[in-house]
Parts: structure tokens; C-alpha cells; sequence
């Protein structure tokens, strides 16, 4: 792996992990976190039209999620938490369109998906499960 794909991948694994785990807390807590441009909270949650308790099940899955990632050693686990990342980040895309919100609205899913695949086609060789010769 070459030293600029290494500053990549811990750039956007370092940005996504933050992202997954600030909005992670708020989600878990159950905060209203009003005033954010998309709140992960239960303000944001409740407009688009899902139970509260769904927030429990995404902030959980969030911080699991960001332990799997840091965690070296365990390639597959890398891989279900780059799966869980990208769909949990579609569906809240999805989610917003289909809700009417705007791309302000949008941005921050949008940015968090960007950073997973980022994260994911430029993670090293040991945390891949399958290793190219």
C-alpha cells in the first residue's frame, strides 16, 4: 500500500468513524439535536416518518459498527460494518428524498456514504478478507 493510499484510507476512516459516532450518540440518546441542517435525532426521525425506537436500533448499530472498523485482526467484521455503513447511509438518502427534504437536508448522509466507500476501496490489504496477490 502506498503512503498517499494510507492518508487516504485514515482520513476517511477517521472523518466516517467520527461522523457514525457523534450522530451514533445523538440517535442512542434519543436527543432532538434542533438546529442541526439534517437531524439524526428524534426531530429528524420523526419527519421522516419512522418510530422513535428505530433510533435505538441505528445508534447502536452505528457504534458497533465503528469499533468493528478501528478493530485490526478482523477482516469479515470489517467488511459487515462497511455493508451496514452503506446501507443504513442509502436508506437515510432514499429516506430524505423520498421525505421532500432538501440537499441541505441530503448533504451529510450523502457525505457519510462518500466516505464509506472511500474508506473501503482504500483500506490495506490485512483488513481486505479476500488478499489479491
Amino acid at each position: 500500500m502506498t503512503k498517499r493510499n494510507k492518508i487516504i484510507y485514515w482520513i476517511a476512516t477517521i472523518w466516517l468513524s467520527l461522523g457514525m459516532l457523534s450522530t451514533g450518540m445523538v440517535q442512542l440518546l434519543r436527543m432532538k439535536a434542533e438546529g442541526a441542517v439534517a437531524p439524526p435525532g428524534v426531530d429528524g426521525i420523526v419527519r421522516l416518518g419512522y418510530p422513535v425506537y428505530f433510533l435505538t436500533i441505528l445508534g447502536a448499530w452505528k457504534i458497533l459498527g465503528v469499533i468493528a472498523l478501528l478493530i485490526p485482526g478482523f477482516p469479515l467484521l470489517n467488511e459487515w460494518a462497511y455493508a451496514g455503513f452503506f446501507f443504513i447511509m442509502s436508506g437515510a438518502i432514499f429516506s430524505h428524498i423520498g421525505s421532500g427534504s432538501s440537499v441541505n437536508e441530503i448533504f451529510p448522509s450523502l457525505l457519510l456514504l462518500v466516505l464509506t466507500v472511500v474508506s473501503w476501496y482504500f483500506r490495506p490489504a490485512d483488513r481486505k478478507v479476500i488478499q489479491l496477490g
